[in-house]
């Protein structure tokens, strides 16, 4: 189960389809998941109606020690259909957040888990640009997961290094999965940023999205005319998530 989430002094959560989401600041959430560790989740609309089909992914959202409201359809949703307000921090805030800690600028301290070599290579070369230390080491480029995630190499070169965080990037589904396997597998707790194609959106690997667009929640529809053939089938998804927060409110969906 989750960490400690009573210890949190300046944030509130509430339960949103049985899964505890954070409703504070982005720098609230962020000290909050540095200081105890562990991992946190972001999940998006079309990720949300996983829930009813994959039991492993439904275990890493309930489990995490943090989970964060980026789907803005949910926000919204969760305001017309159960009457209550929770702050939305998307991904990206959440990300630019974290590469503000003073620790992510010393050597060591970050270790990235991206999807390609592509994906790496732009990072690096975005970091050299914001003065953010990054040797080829800091990087593991993902294998494709399966529906059952575990990746003991991985969990073996963490513990080797021991960074203070970890962020993995490689997209929703295998990530969470990741993300609770490494906290049930290292021997020690860092904190583990779950932050999807959200460093994408910063070094050029994905379609920029623009502040203004984030903050009204419009970042879906760049991504959509960016790449139509994968977020169309995504977006046709979440047609069912008005449904799931209809009838189950703040229960775990059957």
């Amino acid at each position: 189960m989750p960490s400690d989430l009573a210890a949190n002094p300046s944030g509130e959560f509430q339960q949103i389809l049985g899964i505890r989401f954070f409703d504070g600041t982005p720098a609230e959430a962020v000290s909050y998941l540095t200081r105890i560790g562990g991992y946190v989740v972001v999940p998006s609309a079309p990720a949300l109606v996983k829930l009813r089909r994959d039991a492993d992914f439904r275990a890493a959202l309930v489990q995490a020690d943090l989970a964060i409201a980026d789907s803005g359809l949910m926000v919204l949703l969760w305001q017309l259909l159960a009457g209550r307000r929770i702050a939305r921090i998307s991904g990206l805030t959440y990300l630019k957040r974290v590469l503000e800690l003073p620790e992510i600028r010393e050597s060591g301290k970050a270790f990235w888990i991206l999807p390609t070599e592509s994906a790496v290579e732009k990072a690096r070369k975005w970091f050299g640009t914001v003065a953010i230390p990054a040797s080829r080491e800091d990087f593991y480029v993902a294998p494709f997961y399966g529906v059952n995630v575990r990746d003991d190499g991985l969990a073996a070169a963490i513990d080797a290094r021991r960074p203070a965080h970890v962020i993995i990037g490689i997209g929703g589904g295998p990530q969470e999965k990741l993300g609770l396997f490494l906290r049930k597998n290292l021997g020690y707790r860092p904190a583990i940023h779950c932050i999807g194609a959200a460093l994408g959106f910063l070094t050029g690997d994905q379609i920029a999205i623009p502040d203004w667009a984030d903050r009204f929640y419009l970042g879906w529809l760049f991504r959509l005319f960016a790449q139509p053939r994968v977020f169309i089938p995504r977006l046709w998804s979440a047609r069912q998530l008005p449904w799931l927060i209809f009838k189950y409110r703040d229960k775990l969906p059957e």
